[in-house]
C-alpha cells in the first residue's frame, strides 16, 4: 500500500506552487497563453499535475513499445499534450493552438526547473524526490545483503587520495571517516584500458584484449571494444557463465555483462529486446516529466557552455600541455556528464528498489573530461564532486531498498598526462613506422572512446520497429570516425591506445622479433632511437623482450643487457609487460612512449592530453574502496583478474553465488 508521508505532502504543495508561478510567468511571456486571473492559473497548475499522472505513463509505455522515434516524439510533444488537455478543462484558461501549448510546455518546464533550483539551493532535490518515489519490490531473501559496484572510470589512486584529503568528495570522506569504507590501490594490468580491465574485473581474465582496439588475426580485421558486435565477440571468448554478476546481477552502461541476467546500455548485449525496452521505459519516463525534460536541456546547454569556456581559458592562458577541444567533444562531454549520468542513476535506483543482488555501473564523467582537459586539471577534478553527489543520491535510495546494500567503488585504470606524440614530434607513430620500413602502412590513431557511450544509448533505445535504422546509423557514424577494415595490401597496421602503440603485420600467425628484424632491419632500432619512445616489446625466440635505446630486458629470465629500458616505469613493469606480450592476441610490437622523469608526462599516440593504455605515470594505479569487513587485502592487488577474485569473495561472504557453486559441483 502506498503511504503518504508529511514530507511527500510538503513536496506536492511546493511543486504545485512552483508550477503555478511558472504558469503565470509563461502567460506573461507568451501571447496566446492566457488566464483571466490568478485563480485559474492556480487550478491549472493542479490539473496539469493530475493530467500528467494519467497521460505520461501511457506515453511512456507506447514510446517504449515502438522505439526511439516514439521516445523523441513523446519527449518533444508529450508535455504539450498534457498542457493542452489541462488548459481545455479549466475555466478562465485559454491556449490559442497546440503549437502555443507546445511552446508554453517548454517555457513552463524551464522556468519551473530554474525555480526549483533556486528554492532548493542549487541541489538535485526534485530529481532525488522522483527516485525516492520509485516503488519497492518484495524480495524472497531480504536477509542476503546486496552489493552496488560503482566504477568511477579513469580515476587513479593518487587522484582519489587527493579528493578524499581535500574534501572534494564529501560523501566518500564521510564514509571513510566513519570507518565504513577503506581505500586500497590496485595495479592495473597492461594494457591499462577499460576493455581489458572490465573483462578482467567482470569475467576474471584480461586475456585476448591487448588494447582498446587491435587487429584480430582470426577474423582478419580490427576489433574495437566499444562497437556492439565486436564487444559481443570479445565477451563470448571470455565468458564462462560464472562472471561477477552471474547471480541475479545487473550490468548498466558497461562494455561487458559479467554474465549478468539483466543488462542495460551494455555494449556486448545491445540486441537483447528485453533490455532495450527496459532502457526506453526509463528514458521516456525521465524525459516525459517536465522537470526531467528541462533538466536534460538546461544541463546539456550548461555543460556545453562550461566546456567552451574552459577550452577558451586554457588557450588564453597558454596552458601546456593541452589539445584542441572541438564542439564535438563539447557535445560528448555534455552527454556523459548530463543525460548519461542521470540515466545511469535512474536505472541503478530502479534496480536497488527491485532488490537486485548485485549491480555494476560505470560512470565515465571524469574520464571523458580528463582525456581532453588533463587528468589533474581543476575542471576534471570538479567532475568528482558531481559524482560524489550521485553517490549521495544512491545512498538515500539504497536506504529505502528491500535489502541492505554495500557500496564498492573502484576504477578500471588511472590516467597519465602529457603532450600527444604527434603534436610534440610532428608525425604519428604510423608515419614513423612507414618511414623506417618504406612499407604500405595503415594507421588508426584517432580517439573514439566517447562515441561508444553515445552509441550504447542510441542502440539500447532502438525498438523492434526501428532496429535496422538505428544500427545502420550507428554503423555509419563508426565508419566516419574509425575505419575497421584494413586497407588492402597493407604491410603494417599501426594502432594507438593511449601512450601504447601496437604494430601488427596482418597475417594469420604472429611474427617473431627475429623475423621482423630480418624483414625490416631499421624498424626496431629506429623506434627505440626516437626520443619519444621509451621501449619496444616483442616476442623473440627466447621469449618476450623489452628493447630500449641502450639495453634489453628479457622478461622470462629477468636477464638485462645494458641499461634496463623498464627502469623508469616501476617495479611491476616487467611482470605486467610479460603477461601482455605473451598473450596470443598481442601485436608483433608493443611501442610504449617515453616518460619524463621529472613531470611524469607521457605522450599519447592519440590526440589526447590525458591518456591510458601503456606504462608511465598514474594510468596503471587504480583504486578500490570497500567496507573493511568485506575487503582487506594482505598482499598487493596486481591485475584485474586478482581484483575479480577479491570481488567474488565479497559476494560469497554475503551469501551470493551458492547456486553457482551447486551448479558446478
Amino acid at each position: 500500500m502506498l503511504s503518504l508521508r508529511a514530507a511527500d505532502v510538503v513536496r506536492l504543495l511546493a511543486s504545485w506552487l512552483l508550477t503555478f508561478f511558472a504558469l503565470l510567468l509563461t502567460a506573461f511571456l507568451l501571447p496566446g497563453f492566457t488566464f483571466t486571473s490568478w485563480q485559474p492559473a492556480l487550478v491549472a497548475a493542479a490539473v496539469t499535475g493530475v493530467v500528467g499522472m494519467i497521460v505520461r505513463p501511457v506515453l511512456v509505455q507506447l514510446s517504449a513499445l515502438i522505439g526511439w522515434a516514439a521516445v523523441v516524439v513523446a519527449t518533444i510533444f508529450g508535455q504539450a499534450v498534457v498542457m493542452q488537455v489541462a488548459m481545455s478543462v479549466v475555466p478562465g484558461a485559454k491556449v490559442d493552438s497546440f503549437w502555443i501549448a507546445l511552446a508554453a510546455a517548454w517555457i513552463t518546464a524551464v522556468i519551473g526547473t530554474v525555480l526549483v533550483w533556486i528554492f532548493s539551493a542549487g541541489t538535485d532535490e526534485s530529481f532525488v524526490a522522483s527516485l525516492l518515489r520509485l516503488p519497492q519490490s518484495a524480495v524472497t531473501d531480504p536477509e542476503v545483503d546486496g552489493v552496488l559496484f560503482v566504477q568511477l572510470d579513469g580515476v587513479s589512486f593518487p587522484v582519489m587520495e587527493w579528493a578524499l584529503q581535500s574534501g572534494t568528495m564529501p560523501t566518500l570522506r564521510r564514509w571513510v571517516d566513519a570507518g565504513s569504507q577503506s581505500v586500497h590501490q590496485w595495479i592495473v594490468q597492461l594494457p591499462c584500458t577499460t576493455p581489458a580491465s572490465q573483462q578482467a574485473i567482470l569475467h576474471g581474465t584480461a586475456a585476448g584484449v591487448p588494447a582498446f582496439r587491435w587487429y584480430d588475426r582470426e577474423l582478419g580485421r580490427v576489433l574495437v571494444a566499444n562497437r556492439p558486435a565486436d564487444a559481443g565477440i570479445i565477451e563470448s571468448r571470455a565468458s564462462t557463465g560464472r562472471g561477477l554478476l552471474a547471480d541475479d546481477g545487473v550490468s548498466i552502461s558497461n562494455l561487458f555483462t559479467g554474465d549478468a541476467p539483466k543488462a542495460a546500455m551494455t555494449m556486448s548485449r545491445l540486441e537483447v529486446t528485453r533490455s532495450s525496452r527496459r532502457t526506453r521505459v526509463v528514458f521516456a519516463r525521465f524525459l516525459l516529466r517536465p522537470d526531467g525534460l528541462a533538466r536534460s536541456v538546461t544541463r546539456t546547454l550548461a555543460e556545453i557552455g562550461r566546456e567552451r569556456f574552459s577550452a577558451a581559458r586554457q588557450k588564453r592562458l597558454a596552458v601546456h600541455p593541452r589539445v584542441h577541444r572541438s564542439w564535438t567533444f563539447a557535445g560528448l562531454r555534455a552527454f556523459s556528464n548530463g543525460l548519461l549520468r542521470d540515466l545511469n542513476t535512474t536505472m541503478v535506483s530502479e534496480e536497488l528498489m527491485r532488490g537486485a543482488r548485485a549491480i555494476y555501473v560505470d560512470y565515465v564523467d571524469y574520464d571523458e573530461i580528463a582525456h581532453h582537459a588533463g587528468s589533474t586539471r581543476i575542471e576534471s577534478l570538479a567532475a568528482l564532486t558531481s559524482l560524489d553527489q550521485v553517490l549521495s543520491v544512491l545512498e538515500r535510495v539504497a536506504d529505502r531498498a528491500p535489502r541492505r546494500y554495500h557500496f564498492v567503488l573502484l576504477s578500471d585504470h588511472g590516467q597519465s598526462q602529457g603532450e600527444p606524440f604527434a603534436a610534440r614530434y610532428g608525425l604519428d607513430l604510423s608515419e614513423l613506422c612507414e618511414s623506417l620500413t618504406h612499407s604500405h602502412t595503415t594507421g588508426i590513431e584517432s580517439s573514439v572512446e566517447g562515441w561508444g557511450r553515445v552509441d550504447s544509448v542510441l542502440e539500447d533505445l532502438t525498438g523492434d520497429l526501428s532496429s535496422g535504422v538505428s544500427h545502420n546509423a550507428a554503423t555509419r557514424v563508426g565508419q566516419r570516425i574509425l575505419p575497421t577494415e584494413s586497407d588492402a595490401g597493407a604491410e603494417l597496421i599501426v594502432l594507438g591506445s593511449g601512450n601504447l602503440g601496437l604494430v601488427y603485420i596482418p597475417a594469420p600467425t604472429r611474427l617473431l622479433l627475429e623475423e621482423i628484424e630480418e624483414r625490416w632491419p631499421a624498424l626496431v632500432p629506429g623506434l627505440v632511437a626516437h626520443p619519444g619512445i621509451g621501449f619496444v616489446a616483442a616476442l623473440g625466440a627466447d621469449g618476450p623482450v623489452a628493447i630500449g635505446a641502450a639495453g634489453r630486458h628479457y622478461l622470462r629470465s629477468g636477464v638485462i643487457e645494458g641499461v634496463d629500458p623498464l627502469l623508469p616505469f616501476g617495479a611491476h613493469a616487467p611482470t605486467v609487460l610479460l603477461a601482455a606480450t605473451e598473450q596470443a592476441a598481442a601485436p608483433e610490437l608493443y611501442v610504449n612512449s617515453a616518460i619524463d622523469t621529472y613531470t611524469r608526462d607521457v605522450a599519447a599516440f592519440e590526440p589526447l592530453v590525458g591518456c591510458h593504455g601503456g606504462l608511465g605515470g598514474w594510468q596503471d594505479r587504480g583504486f578500490v574502496l570497500a567496507p573493511p569487513e568485506l575487503l582487506m587485502p594482505t598482499e598487493p592487488i596486481i591485475g584485474g583478474d586478482v581484483l575479480h577474485r577479491h570481488l567474488v569473495g565479497i559476494l560469497e561472504s554475503l551469501g551470493h553465488r551458492s547456486n553457482l557453486r551447486t551448479a558446478s559441483s
